[in-house]
């Protein structure tokens, strides 16, 4: 089930005069219905840029800047698993300049943010392809797992430099290599061969900026994925735009292939 905001910046029920500031919990967010994983595709940094008449690199320098603020909201609502994609395998085709920048923000970012989500105990895991980043980034980003691996609070999951199509043909290459028999093989063994092995399938997964559509993103894990489409640009998705997602989500009911619980057809 998809659902789309047309509303900016917020929808009708969701006024900031009704969110409390202290906990930034809407009153009618049932806290036994948040969402357990929240996946979400961080998309518009570019056209927040030109918007603003700025290069494209400033975009992602804002739309870095805004993970801060929403992890910290998806902690205190009670969200467990945050995970962002940050950089798509597809995203190499881009300028190499706008890369090598894209690149040189997470090297900074990783430096500058580990002492606070460490604080405030999160958890940074990683999914995708490391082998491609340079080495000393790659260690950067090692360490920061390391560090922060004993926090349960939230788990923070940066998906960079992952693909979901990228990510199925390295668990089938792991699998044919393992020599299992074809006959061995079901959802539960290539579960266990995705980027993905140890986090929960998402049960919400959002995009910003308007565009309808996953673009590769967690094609496995998103089968039963809730979808929640938001017209605001990443750097501008505030905690507003968070409480209102899940909000819905909490209004849905989820089926799995069933049947609803109030129709019987």
């Amino acid at each position: 089930m998809t659902h789309q905001t047309h509303r900016d910046p917020l929808s009708s029920h969701l006024h900031t005069d009704t969110v409390d500031p202290d906990t930034l919990r809407h009153p009618d967010l049932d806290s036994e219905r948040v969402p357990e994983h929240v996946a979400i595709i961080m998309d518009g940094n570019g056209r927040w840029a030109r918007q603003r008449g700025l290069a494209r690199i400033e975009g992602h320098e804002a739309g870095t800047e805004n993970i801060r603020r929403i992890t910290f909201t998806a902690g205190r609502i009670g969200i467990k698993y945050l995970t962002l994609w940050a950089f798509s395998s597809e995203n190499w085709r881009r300028p190499k300049e706008e890369v090598d920048g894209i690149l040189s923000i997470l090297s900074r970012a990783i430096v500058t943010e580990t002492d606070e989500l460490d604080r405030q105990g999160a958890q940074l895991r990683h999914i995708g392809d490391l082998g491609s980043l340079a080495p000393g980034l790659q260690d950067a980003i090692r360490g920061a797992i390391d560090r922060t691996r004993s926090n349960t609070r939230l788990v923070l999951t940066l998906a960079f430099n992952y693909g979901g199509r990228q990510e199925l043909v390295h668990a089938i290459q792991d699998i044919v290599a393992s020599g299992i028999s074809p006959s061995a093989i079901d959802e539960q063994l290539v579960e266990r061969h995705l980027y993905t092995s140890e986090l929960p399938d998402p049960d919400l997964i959002i995009r910003t900026s308007g565009e309808y559509r996953l673009s590769n993103f967690l094609l496995w894990q998103g089968a039963y994925s809730e979808l929640f489409f938001c017209p605001v640009l990443w750097p501008d998705f505030g905690p507003e735009h968070l409480e209102e997602a899940v909000l819905e989500y909490t209004r849905r009911e989820r089926r799995f292939g069933s049947i609803s619980n109030t129709n019987s057809r």
